[in-house]
């Protein structure tokens, strides 16, 4: 793993140095050119704040939660629930008609990630330096892009075995996953309020299956006993696909400008996508319906998902990918209420009761957290200084004060 903190690595090569031909701040470069997001320690130099510093402005056990970081935090965890919703609604007006298509529909939003952010790299860098990003890291984002579509690939393929409740429960294993890691490679120590927080979380959620269970919502009928051991063994894949993913990612986007990670999981998520779509979606390409309406959905869905991929890296740099997995277990919530207006559903007695509850663990999982909250990632250092300065950054609060952008 690289450290970009001014010292020998195989990212200096083509990252912005602290001195020299090659540096931003060098007379030869065109401002222009200049990352907006800085890798090098250079824009630091003369700053004399230091992360505790910042974190002694407020004390408390709610010092946190009364910061204006907290609420974007939180609101942003809420949009991008939203926007897996969304996207699960439009992939079941899709099978409404008669389409499904799980890994060619998401092909075409690698493919906008890759034509929105894969350009700016390229002009940021040059091809010269750009060439060596693919040949000296390459192989992380080709990891980072391979988790990420198994896991889209497989927690949709889990939905034609099992039931949305063997689903939903085993998807907490995404949660399991992210924190194991996490503890164990990043070296993130979780305080007693953040475990209490997900137990909450993960409580509201199950008041939800709760729910779904008395109205009948989570019936198996139809569905034999040996697809439904083969529906969770595919969750369980996609769900330990999607943990990994997660935390690779928070690591990436912590150390290097948010439009390069995202415009390498979309280049290299492009290629594993239309590879495995042209190998296990061919079929289903042939027999699905092809009309106005299909058309709208899979736009609808590109879009929605290509905004959920640009927000994330945000949320893992403000926060973290445990937080960020909790905060999308208010999806089903949010899934119902879409699904009063589109799919004629009603809303149990119960819903607002777990959603509630997930809010509330949300809460507690930040209580006793100082200032910066999430955003100080142990792994780049005492100020931060072996990660980048971008948005959402904890060294660009360092470094340009009270600033997320």
């Amino acid at each position: 793993m690289d450290r970009v903190d001014g010292k020998s690595s195989a990212s200096d090569h083509y990252a912005p140095a602290p001195a020299g031909k090659d540096s931003p701040a060098s007379s030869e470069v065109n401002p222009a050119h200049r990352a907006p997001e800085v890798t090098g320690i250079n824009e630091d130099a003369a700053a004399v704040t230091t992360v505790e510093e910042v974190e002694a402005s407020k004390k408390g056990w709610f010092a946190y939660l009364k910061t204006r970081d907290f609420y974007i935090v939180l609101l942003l965890g809420q949009v991008l629930a939203l926007c897996v919703t969304s996207t699960n609604t439009f992939s079941s007006l899709l099978a409404g008609q008669h389409t499904s298509i799980p890994a060619f529909q998401t092909f075409f939003v690698y493919v906008l990630l890759n034509i929105i952010y894969t350009p700016v790299t390229l002009y940021r860098y040059g091809f010269k330096r750009y060439g060596r990003l693919l040949l000296n890291d390459g192989w992380k984002y080709i990891l980072l892009s391979f988790l990420d579509v198994q896991g889209n690939y497989f927690t949709v393929l889990a939905y034609r075995y099992t039931t949305i409740l063997s689903a939903q429960l085993i998807n907490f294993f995404a949660i399991v996953t992210v924190v194991t890691i996490s503890f164990a490679f990043l070296h993130v120590r979780y305080y007693i309020t953040q475990v209490a927080g997900i137990l909450i979380c993960i409580g509201g959620v199950g008041i939800l299956i709760g729910s779904d269970h008395i109205t009948g919502a989570t019936s198996s009928d139809g569905i034999s006993k040996g697809n439904q051991v083969k529906g969770d063994l595919f969750a369980l894949l996609g769900a330990a696909c999607y943990g990994v993913s997660n935390v690779v990612e928070e690591f990436l986007v912590s150390k290097r400008p948010l439009y390069e990670v995202v415009g390498q999981l979309g280049f290299w998520g492009m290629i594993w996508n239309g590879a495995q779509a042209g190998i296990f979606d061919k079929r289903q390409f042939q027999t699905a319906t092809w009309n106005g309406k299909v058309g709208g959905y899979l736009t609808g869905y590109t879009l929605i998902l290509t905004m959920f991929y640009s927000l994330v890296p945000i949320m893992f740099r403000l926060a973290s990918a445990a937080f960020f997995n909790i905060s999308l277990l208010t999806g089903s919530f949010w899934g119902v209420c879409i699904g009063v207006k589109v799919f004629g559903l009603h809303i149990h007695w119960m819903y607002p009761i777990a959603f509630v509850c997930i809010i509330g663990g949300l809460l507690v999982y930040f209580v006793g957290k100082k200032v910066l909250g999430e955003a100080t990632k142990p792994w780049l250092g005492k100020n931060q200084e072996r990660g980048v300065s971008g948005v959402g950054t904890a060294r660009r609060r360092v470094v340009r004060g009270d600033t997320v952008v």
